[in-house]
């Protein structure tokens, strides 16, 4: 299973961004193969329509669930149509590596 994770940075030790529309970067983390890709997200100064266009960027990677600070009203919907589960983490110090290490245990 292909999970996305919001990221304020492209390394392990980044910290979880807690904007899903506007994050920095998107950590997918493959829990079989224990792959991880780092995306740019494009979205991050967009004007409007962040959060769709990031649910895309996403989907077209094949994830089933993902992890971010907190989404937005149209993100919601659009994830719950696609079968996208939401996982919702209000520590901003917690960092990719210790969420990763917890998708493993």
């Amino acid at each position: 299973m292909r999970i996305a994770i919001t990221s304020t940075g492209n390394t392990l030790d980044s910290k979880i961004d807690q904007r899903f529309g506007r994050c920095a970067y998107f950590v997918v983390y493959d829990l079989e193969t224990k792959g991880i890709e780092f995306i740019p997200n494009p979205n991050v100064d967009a004007l409007e329509g962040a959060g769709p266009a990031s649910v895309q960027i996403v989907a077209a990677r094949d994830v089933k669930k993902i992890i971010s600070g907190e989404f937005g009203i149209k993100v919601k919907s659009l994830l719950d149509s696609l079968k996208m589960q939401m996982i919702v983490i209000k520590e901003p110090e917690k960092t990719i590596n210790e969420i990763i290490n917890m998708l493993n245990n």
